[in-house]
């Protein structure tokens, strides 16, 4: 089995005010693998950024414990914290400002945050990650002086720059179009595959998400379920950019329903709908090893219409 990097478990966060209490995440457990590639999704204010931004070491729970690569970041001092947001974790947010100095060009900006020994090894990784995002020949151009999608790449190319074990990323092709969006793709899947890091993309883009090998939904704070990529469809993830194909329209992905701790899951909101409940009960029938869910009241309903 692949060993673990992330390990939430049963996190809890309610974000208080004076007239009002929000509950973010309600019991949320996630494993992510060294060397994972893995989208989340769910609606806005599903808790997904919260979690990210936990992982990040930006907020913390209001109950639960949460590992990356070993350390517990809830019982960290504010100095490992410090040490942990720099070395060991790279973030690429939405909004590229927040990583880019608009003053400094494409290659001092991803020096800037670099801690490697010699000025040496600092020039010849920033020359790697500009190559590897595809943006050697801009490496003296300013910020205003390259698209948002270049800007994005740069961006992602200085949140590894100190060789992050972990690389998080909020809605990175949020602002771009479908062409970039692939392109930028692409990026993090040659940096997970050539330099082993693990990938966590919180996203909306229906078509990156079904290229990841595996996406977990999150819905009331809580996972609700997983989709894994196909094994027929590994072979198009690579070759997405040479082909006509619509990954939106794509059945690329098996989805399972998740069982929490205490064997409870989220039936998808289409499966209840087939349902047709009144209330909140469900039969649970056990046939043949399988389980089936049914309206409690479908047989009366079906002797009401016969009659």
């Amino acid at each position: 089995m692949s060993e673990a990097i992330i390990q939430a478990d049963n996190l809890v966060k309610i974000y208080k005010t004076k007239d009002i209490e929000v509950v973010a995440l309600q019991g949320l457990d996630l494993t992510v693998n060294k060397g994972e590639l893995m989208a989340i999704i769910g609606s806005s204010g599903s808790g997904k950024s919260t979690f990210l931004n936990m992982i990040g070491g930006l907020d913390k729970p209001s109950a639960g414990k949460l590992y990356v690569d070993g350390k517990n970041l809830f019982q960290m001092s504010e100095k490992e914290l410090v040490d942990y947001k720099r070395r060991d974790v790279g973030f690429v947010w939405q909004n590229n400002g927040r990583n880019l100095l608009p003053y400094l060009s494409a290659y001092d900006n991803i020096m800037m945050p670099m801690e490697l020994n010699s000025f040496k090894e600092k020039r010849e990784r920033a020359e790697m990650l500009l190559d590897m995002v595809g943006l050697s020949h801009k490496k003296h151009n300013r910020m205003q002086e390259m698209s948002g999608g270049e800007q994005q790449r740069i961006a992602i190319a200085i949140a590894l720059a100190n060789s992050p074990k972990v690389l998080l990323a909020d809605e990175p092709t949020g602002s771009v179009d479908t062409k970039t969006s692939n392109y930028i793709f692409d990026i993090f899947r040659r940096f997970n595959e050539e330099l082993g890091v693990t990938i966590v993309i919180v996203t909306h883009d229906v078509g990156l998400s079904k290229k990841v090998q595996r996406v977990a939904a999150i819905r009331d704070g809580k996972i609700s379920s997983e989709r894994i990529l196909k094994e027929d469809f590994q072979e198009r993830v690579k070759n997405h950019g040479k082909e006509g194909f619509d990954w939106h329209e794509a059945d690329s992905q098996d989805e399972f329903a998740i069982l929490d701790r205490a064997g409870r899951l989220q039936l998808p909101h289409e499966a209840l709908e087939q349902l047709k409940l009144k209330d909140n009960k469900v039969k649970i029938v056990l046939r043949d090893g399988k389980v089936y869910l049914e309206n409690p009241e479908a047989k009366d309903m079906l002797n009401n219409e016969q009659g």
